[in-house]
C-alpha cells in the first residue's frame, strides 16, 4: 500500500470528536506551533489568546464593503425620490397659477420639460365635442383603448401598434418619445372621457415595475384646476 492511501485510511479512521477532545486537552501545544497556526490563518499574539488575523479581517472588510454598497444605494434612490417629490410639488404650485384651459395645457407641458426633462406631457379629451386650445382631441373610446376599460394608469415603452404611431397624443414631438404615462382623468364632461401623457424619450423612463404615484397626483391636480371654468358641452 502507498503512502497515499496509507494516509487516506488513516483519516477515514479517525473521529472528529476524538481530534477535537485532543486539541482541547493540548491546546499549549497547538499555540506553540507556529508553523501550524500559519497554515490555519491564525496568528498567535500571547499567552493564551489567538488573533482570527488576515482571514477575519478579510471577511469583516467584505461585510463592511457589502453594508457600505447597500447602504449607498438606498441613499442614492432616496435623495432621487426626494428630488422628485420636490419637483413634483412646486410643479402643482406652478399648475394652480393657471388663468384658462390654454394655461393649464401650456404649463404642464413646461413643467414635464424643464423640471422632469420629459420630452412633454398633454391633456387630451375624447371628441365628440370642442376641445380646449392646446389640449389633444382624441377619437370616442381612445382612452380606454389605451388604458383599457377600468385601467386608471398606465406606464411602459411606447405602443407599437398601427394606432399609438398616429396617436395625437404628442403631435410632432410622437418620435422622440419612448416611453410614457398615461393617467386617466374623472369624467367632469358627462360621456366624454379624458387623460393626462407624459412623454419620456428614455425607453426606460417609464416602467411598469414603477409607482405612478407622481403622476397621478399632477393628473389630480390638472383635474381640480379644470373645475374651476366652464365645463366643456
Amino acid at each position: 500500500m502507498d503512502r497515499q492511501s496509507e494516509t487516506l485510511e488513516e483519516t477515514n479512521r479517525l473521529n472528529w470528536r476524538e481530534v477535537r477532545d485532543w486539541l482541547q486537552a493540548h491546546a499549549p501545544l497547538v499555540l506553540e506551533d507556529r508553523a501550524l497556526l500559519e497554515e490555519l490563518g491564525l496568528r498567535p499574539t500571547g499567552r493564551n489568546v489567538v488573533e482570527l488575523g488576515r482571514a477575519a479581517l478579510t471577511r469583516l472588510e467584505e461585510a463592511c464593503a457589502r453594508e457600505a454598497g447597500a447602504r449607498m444605494a438606498i441613499e442614492q434612490v432616496a435623495r432621487a425620490n426626494f428630488a422628485a417629490q420636490t419637483q413634483t410639488h412646486v410643479a402643482a404650485l406652478d399648475l394652480m397659477e393657471a388663468r384658462s384651459h390654454s394655461d393649464l395645457a401650456r404649463r404642464l407641458d413646461a413643467s414635464a420639460q424643464a423640471r422632469f426633462g420629459l420630452v412633454g406631457a398633454v391633456i387630451a379629451l375624447e371628441k365628440p365635442g370642442p376641445v380646449p386650445f392646446g389640449w389633444r382631441a382624441l377619437k370616442s373610446g381612445e382612452v380606454d383603448r389605451l388604458l383599457g376599460p377600468d385601467g386608471l394608469t398606465w406606464l411602459g415603452p411606447a405602443f407599437e401598434d398601427a394606432n399609438w404611431k398616429g396617436s395625437p397624443l404628442f403631435g410632432a414631438q410622437a418620435d422622440q418619445v419612448r416611453s410614457v404615462a398615461l393617467v386617466r382623468m374623472a369624467p367632469w364632461v358627462p360621456h366624454r372621457l379624458a387623460l393626462c401623457a407624459f412623454g419620456s424619450s428614455e425607453p426606460e423612463g417609464f416602467m411598469a415595475t414603477q409607482g405612478g404615484e407622481l403622476v397621478a397626483f399632477l393628473s389630480r391636480v390638472v383635474e381640480r384646476m379644470i373645475e374651476r371654468w366652464p365645463v366643456l358641452d
